[in-house]
Formats: structure tokens, C-alpha cells, sequence
């Protein structure tokens, strides 16, 4: 994957709802498609060595709280 098509999948990962956001009450019968399509784009980011949880960071560091470790 080239390092622009990254980026693009990155930003488009910080678009998406957090998996713990996804309930039947909010997104109706359709929600555990989305959970899936979250899981499977976490999945390709671990595969391209991209911690998931890190992204949000990378893509948008002044408005990421900083970590307190």
C-alpha cells in the first residue's frame, strides 16, 4: 500500500464510530454490519503495523488529549 492510500485509510478510520458506540438502539438492524466493517478495518491497519487506537493521534495531534502515562 502506498503511504498516500495509508494516510486516506487512516483519516477515513477517524470518521468511523468507535466499536463501543455501536448499539441496535442507535444504528437499528444494520449495526453489527457496521461492527464488522469496524473490526475489518482495525484488522487491515494491525496487518499494515498501525495501532488502531493511535490513529485519531496521528491524523489529528491537536485535538488528541495527551496520554497521561
Amino acid at each position: 500500500m502506498k503511504e498516500d492510500e495509508l494516510h486516506a485509510l487512516k483519516i477515513a478510520f477517524t470518521f468511523m464510530p468507535q466499536a463501543i458506540e455501536v448499539n441496535k438502539y442507535e444504528y437499528g438492524d444494520d449495526y453489527k454490519r457496521i461492527l464488522e466493517q469496524i473490526d475489518f478495518v482495525r484488522g487491515v491497519l494491525l496487518e499494515l503495523d498501525v495501532d488502531p487506537d493511535e490513529v485519531a493521534g496521528d491524523i489529528n495531534p491537536d485535538s488528541t488529549p495527551n496520554s497521561c502515562y
